[in-house]
């Protein structure tokens, strides 16, 4: 069996990049206005996290990071509760709060890997609830052509070649040569090419670093 991906694993092995989290976390919580008030030292330093980090895990996986009142799924108890315990541990009222899930959850219910997080100033984050399944270990790599340009014309490329390999040349040419190959490759990669540019104009579609943080559903 192959494990599912946990996006909070996830999040935190991103951000062993980062050495000076708290200090920033500090100088922040020290200025006279943060977006949320929290207690710096009842702080978990597990749970912060900068928009960089949550940009970079939405990008490979696909995912949305949105405002919570644009989430359609359901909000499990415990995250309301896990919510509550936080506003009670720091005497505040947690506000403006986000969610990172799939698309189809600002949507439609389903059991993804939604996060809930409050913003904490110069664009860090504190995570209050993680529910539902663990992310398919196959996302990264689904999505991975929808990642940008770059991506999309690698992907391209190698289902082309991979499809010329596979086809039956000497249906053309009883003897067939490497001009051959290339020549019905090129068809193959253009064909291929025009019917991806057509949906994605007809869906809306974009990459993934256009759509991470948009409202927009033909995005």
């Amino acid at each position: 069996m192959i494990d599912h991906i946990d996006l909070y694993a996830q999040l935190l092995s991103v951000r062993k990049k980062e050495e000076d989290v708290l200090k920033e976390v500090f100088d922040i919580l020290s200025a006279e206005e943060t977006t949320n008030t929290f207690d710096f030292d009842k702080l978990d330093t597990h749970r912060i996290f900068h928009l960089n980090h949550i940009r970079e895990i939405c990008i490979d996986y696909r995912l949305r990071f949105l405002d919570i009142s644009r989430f359609k799924g359901v909000i499990p108890q415990e995250a309301i509760s896990q919510q509550r315990a936080i506003e009670q541990k720091h005497g505040t009222q947690l506000k403006h709060l986000k969610i990172m899930a799939p698309s189809k959850l600002f949507k439609l219910d389903s059991a993804d890997d939604p996060l809930m997080f409050a913003p904490m100033g110069n664009d860090y984050y504190y995570l209050i609830h993680k529910w539902g399944n663990d992310i398919n270990p196959f996302r990264k790599a689904v999505v991975w052509p929808f990642k940008n340009i770059i991506t999309m014309c690698i992907s391209l490329l190698l289902v082309s070649l991979a499809l010329t390999w596979l086809m039956p040349l000497n249906l053309f040419n009883p003897n067939p040569t490497l001009s051959d190959f290339v020549l019905v490759f090129l068809f193959v990669f253009k064909s291929i090419a025009a019917v991806v540019i057509y949906y994605a104009f007809a869906l809306g579609k974009n990459f993934n670093r256009a759509i991470w943080d948009s409202r927009y559903y033909n995005s």
